[in-house]
């Protein structure tokens, strides 16, 4: 009987502190925050990842300076977040809703002793920053091997500054325009607008805007290592559980099911795309794979929060067949997308916003439909299509005007000789590879 009681009181003693937790939010939720710290790595990861999966993609004289690209966002966008980042997009709503403001979050001053839904607002600033980092680095797909490094830092710069912001503000900030837009605000779980469409539609807006490789299409341009890109698309697949899971801010239910989906339509979209590349061409191929299995996370990334595994695997299979498209549809009209950042991740996303109305679990339906009776999917599709727009219009206008201003200043496109060279040798006096 005595062990019987001990044993007792030792469970309720272990209890305390977690029902002390549901009374005070102020507490830290350890449990939550060990998620929340791994995510921040694992997004962290997903920089290195995208690095080799590009620099193995371009030709063997500009994989240093292409892998650049991504690495110098973890600095450059890494200081400017905590400097006034994490304000702008998440500060107190100002300039008539177009951008935030908190004086708190400026050098991070105000957040040292302040507890957030259970986690330290430190993790939660790092989290997010990571997600500011890896965005512009996405971008650098569309202008490989033909742009300056110090012109391609300043465009980071300002467009993380008018474009990215801006749109983590509307969609994420909780007196954002788009987060309170109809009934239930766009949904947009870990950044198919903010992140994925923001960069693909400014990566069309960049290559169109500084022109052709020298020598494309006419001359193949192949990949210089496509074991590095392989290996570079697992670390994406591995970090994309926290982009997606972390943004639950939780460690519970909705955690297992943002995760789950992610496998899930990942896994449809790798099988989709060997499907189609055997239909068409009677062998499937590494880089078929690979981007078969980015179609499938950019697509699910928006909604991985809101649908059931049928609905992934739709969406992934669905994905797939939409990015193949876009990519021969950059072969037919000729512009130079280098490694298909808008074939991919600005179609593949944009088709997951507005489609994951239509696949969307019942318990999310009924309680939307009871905080407002007039929900339905084509009244979410509606203002999921909003919320596609708006950043459309800010990502092209705002890609188009830094594009001309770093050009005009400091120069943005290349010199030919220079990128006949190599970025590697011109820019950075290095070699990628240096085998006897």
């Amino acid at each position: 009987m005595k062990t019987r009681i001990a044993t007792l009181l030792t469970l309720t003693a272990l209890a305390l502190p977690q029902a002390a937790l549901a009374s005070d939010p102020h507490m830290v939720d350890t449990g939550t925050t060990a998620w929340m710290l791994t995510s921040t790595a694992l997004v962290l990861l997903m920089v290195p990842g995208l690095a080799m999966f590009y620099g193995g993609l371009v030709r063997k004289k500009n994989v240093l300076g292409t892998m650049m690209h991504s690495f110098v966002s973890i600095a450059v966008i890494g200081v400017l977040w905590v400097v006034c980042g994490y304000s702008l997009a998440f500060g107190k709503s100002i300039l008539g809703g177009f951008i935030g403001w908190n004086n708190d979050y400026f050098f991070l001053q105000g957040i040292d002793d302040t507890i957030t839904s259970g986690v330290p607002e430190y993790v939660l600033a790092m989290f997010q920053g990571k997600f500011a980092i890896i965005t512009p680095a996405l971008i650098s797909g569309a202008v490989a091997e033909r742009v300056y490094f110090k012109g391609y830092i300043l465009f980071i710069v300002l467009w993380f500054l008018a474009v990215y912001c801006p749109l983590a503000h509307w969609i994420w900030a909780s007196d954002g325009w788009l987060f309170n837009a109809g009934a239930a605000g766009v949904i947009d779980l870990a950044g198919g607008l903010v992140i994925h469409v923001s960069a693909g539609i400014s990566a069309l807006v960049a290559a169109l805007y500084l022109g052709r490789r020298q020598g494309y299409p006419e001359r193949p341009m192949q990949p210089n290592n496509m074991v590095m890109t392989m290996m570079g698309a697992g670390l994406l697949w591995v970090g994309w559980f926290g982009f997606n899971a972390g943004s639950t801010v939780s460690s519970g239910l909705d955690t297992a099911r943002a995760l789950t989906m992610t496998q899930v339509s990942a896994a449809s979209g790798a099988c989709a795309w060997m499907v189609i590349e055997a239909i068409k061409f009677r062998k499937a191929t590494s880089l078929g794979f690979v981007s078969g299995i980015l179609a499938g996370l950019v697509v699910i990334t928006p909604a991985a929060g809101v649908v059931q595994p049928w609905g992934a695997l739709i969406l992934g299979a669905l994905s797939s067949m939409a990015c193949f498209m876009a990519l021969q549809l950059k072969d037919k009209y000729g512009y130079d997308d280098s490694l298909d950042c808008f074939g991919i991740h600005g179609v593949g996303s944009g088709l997951g916003v507005l489609l994951l109305a239509f696949f969307i679990r019942k318990s999310w339906m009924a309680e939307a439909a009871a905080a407002s009776p007039g929900w339905s999917a084509f009244s979410q599709l509606g203002i999921q299509a909003m919320g596609m727009a708006a950043t459309v219009a800010l990502a092209a206008v705002g890609t188009l005007v830094i594009c001309m201003l770093v050009e005009k200043t400091i120069g943005f496109r290349l010199d030919p000789e220079l990128e006949l060279t190599g970025l590697d040798h011109s820019l950075h006096a290095e070699h990628g590879y240096n085998l006897s």
